[in-house]
């Protein structure tokens, strides 16, 4: 059995699912005709060195597959009757594969990607739980300030009541005493009235 490697073009304005749509039946396609796909390496847009189909740009992906000479003759006929197939080239990697070899290979490329999904997956939880604890430590810190500023407000307002009422005691006072002395003034006037008038009467 050989192993080979497609590159395709394809339509880069078709949906994701139609363009899945192309693999996965390639896949089928390479499995009935006793073969063995490896890998799909979707590189993405690109632009293409000149126009296909009046099209600047294309979808490139990578078929890596093992098989005969059979399975690529149906690969190709296929993509050649697709009108999502822009362009398509084959090429032989290994004359003789071992398969066993491949199927390991497939199966360390998994473990790898399972792996470097649940790091992605921890890396993403890492970075979730130290944005919610950055969060909840400035929550906390506005909630700080925000008691420190109601502290603050509310010895300013008892400062300001103790300096009303002192000022209120002061006025009070004040009034009083200027009260007692119109008291006084007045007594002694009246005093001085009486003494003038028994003077008055001595004298007669």
């Amino acid at each position: 059995m050989r192993r080979y490697e497609t590159t395709v073009i394809v339509d880069p304005d078709i949906s994701d699912d139609k363009r899945n749509q192309l693999s996965e039946r390639t896949k089928d396609l390479i499995a009935s005709q006793g073969g063995l796909f490896v890998n799909a390496d979707e590189w993405g847009n690109r632009k293409l060195a000149y126009e296909i189909k009046k099209k600047p740009r294309g979808y490139y992906v990578c078929l890596d597959f093992c098989g005969t000479g059979k399975v690529v003759d149906e690969i190709e006929r296929n993509f050649r009757i697709d009108d999502k197939v822009m362009k398509f080239m084959t090429i032989l990697i290994d004359k003789d594969v071992n398969i066993d070899a491949v199927k390991e290979e497939m199966a360390k490329a998994e473990t790898e990607r399972v792996e470097a999904a649940k790091a992605e997956a921890e890396k993403a939880e890492a970075a979730k739980a130290e944005t919610e604890k950055a969060e909840a430590a400035k929550a906390e810190t506005e909630k700080a300030e925000a008691a420190k500023t109601e502290t603050e407000k509310a010895k300013k307002e008892q400062a300001a009541e103790k300096q009303a009422a002192a000022l209120e005691a002061a006025t009070v006072s004040a009034d009083e005493t200027s009260s007692e002395e119109t008291v006084s003034d007045t007594a002694e006037t009246e005093t001085a009235e009486e003494s003038q008038t028994d003077d008055i009467k001595d004298g007669e």
